[in-house]
Formats: C-alpha cells, sequence, structure tokens
C-alpha cells in the first residue's frame, strides 16, 4: 500500500532500497516525536484496525490494512489503535516504534528478494541499516544515551558547563565572518568533537556542523533547525526551548 505518499515504485539496487528505507524511517519518526500530537489523534481505538504506514518520501499515515491478499509490499503491525488508551503513552510509543522497525526490516529485505540480491548485497544492505539508529532508538531517546556514553570517553570538554552549550552551539552555527580562519577552523572541530556523536530527535540523522542545531531544554534531545521548524534567529529569542513532543505532552485519561 502506497496510497497517500507517492506512486508505487521498486528500488532495484541496494543503494535505491536503502534510500526507500531511509524515507520510509524518516516518515515514521516524524509520526512519532515531531506530529506525535496529531498521530496520537489519529489512532482513535474506537476506529478499526489502523496501521502506521512510512512512504519513502518520508511521509506517513494512519490508515487501513490493504485490501488484497497477499498484499503488494509487507504489511505494518495491524490494529496500533487498540491500545493506545490501555498504555502510558510513552509506553505505546515505544511498542509502535519496535513494530515499524520490525516493518521497515521486512520491506528492505523484501525488496532485495525479489530482486535476487545475492549473500554479499544482502550483508551490504543490512550493514547500511544497522549504522542508522533505530526508531525505538530515536523515540525512546536510547540513541542519544548511547552516543553521550561514547562521547564521555573520548571527549575531554566533558567537564565544560552544560549552562554554555547552547551558546557553543549558537557561536559555532552562526555566520562568523568577523572571526579569523584560524579561529574559525578551530572552533569547527571542537564543535565537531563536542557533538559529532549526536543525533537528532526527530530524523535521527548524525550532528554536522554546518547545519543549526537546537536542544530540548526538557527531554535534552538535539533537533535539527529545520526538523523542529526553528531558525537561528527564533532562538536567539527562546529562554527555554521545548521541543514538540515535549511540548504537546499532557496527562492522558
Amino acid at each position: 500500500m502506497e496510497g497517500g505518499g507517492g506512486a508505487q515504485y521498486n528500488p532495484r539496487t541496494v543503494e535505491e532500497v536503502f534510500r526507500d528505507f531511509k524515507g520510509r524511517r524518516a516518515g515514521m519518526i516524524k509520526a512519532l516525536t515531531t506530529d506525535v500530537e496529531e498521530f496520537y489523534q489519529q489512532c482513535d481505538p474506537e476506529k478499526e484496525n489502523l496501521c502506521l504506514y512510512g512512504f519513502p518520501s518520508e511521509q506517513w499515515e494512519v490508515n487501513l490494512p490493504a485490501e488484497e491478499v497477499p498484499p503488494e509490499l509487507p504489511e505494518p503491525a495491524l490494529g496500533i489503535n487498540f491500545a493506545r488508551d490501555g498504555m502510558q503513552e510513552k509506553d505505546w510509543l515505544s511498542l509502535v516504534a519496535v513494530h515499524s522497525d520490525a516493518w521497515l526490516l521486512s520491506v528492505a529485505f523484501y525488496f532485495g528478494a525479489r530482486f535476487g540480491f545475492d549473500k554479499t548485497d544482502r550483508k551490504r544492505l543490512f550493514n547500511m541499516i544497522s549504522d542508522l539508529p533505530t526508531i525505538f532508538e530515536v523515540v525512546t531517546g536510547a540513541a542519544k544515551k548511547q552516543a553521550k556514553e561514547k562521547s564521555s570517553v573520548s571527549n575531554h570538554s566533558s567537564n565544560k558547563s552544560k549552562s554554555n552549550s547552547k551558546t557553543r552551539e549558537s557561536q559555532a552555527k552562526f555566520p562568523k565572518a568577523s572571526q579569523p580562519k584560524d579561529e574559525e577552523e578551530g572552533l569547527d572541530e571542537e564543535d565537531e568533537e563536542e557533538h559529532g556523536e549526536a543525533l537528532c530527535g526527530a530524523c535521527g540523522e548524525n550532528y554536522a556542523s554546518d547545519e543549526f542545531w537546537i536542544c530540548c531544554d526538557v527531554c535534552e534531545k538535539w533537533f535539527h533547525g529545520k526538523c523542529v521548524k526553528i531558525t537561528p534567529a527564533r532562538a536567539e529569542h527562546i529562554k527555554q526551548y521545548k521541543c514538540p513532543s515535549c511540548n504537546n505532552k499532557r496527562a492522558r485519561p
């Protein structure tokens, strides 16, 4: 089923399948993080069996499963809406995330089997996929925790105060036309060392020194500015930033 996410297409090479995987993954991460309020509302337990779909276009959709049997592609977990009100929200989102990871792998290796990937191709595809954090790791914050633990071993600047991290981050991302070239390169290297293992809480991609990032003061996850629609200019006027997920959290019945 590819409704709402663009026309059906079949990736035929390892690289194409991996791009397909990344697009679907990004869409599902959006549903469970930045778009979590809308996702929660769409998963009404009073409705029929619903599935969460991710599309190569990085879009997501909550919909009924495909009617044809067998379906064109493997189907996601069925009935994710039924458990919504019977669990803590974070536990329910984690459960959906785990099933989403399983679905992404099944789709990727469905393409691999259909188009005759050999042992080497399958191994290469699996290694490319394994280099990305799982949706579960992104949603639960485990990806950030792992990155922090790994970074603390090699990062000698970990004793710097957390309160200055946003300032350093902003200085590294904002235009530095007035700084000498050597000083600019030194700041970039320090910034890469300090944040190099960070992962965006929305899309799960790695830190890059040429992109603007912002940290949530509640959950302490880092986000690309573009993923949470925050510009450097707007960030200067934010005293305490809350990411969409933390901002939308409320007591559930």
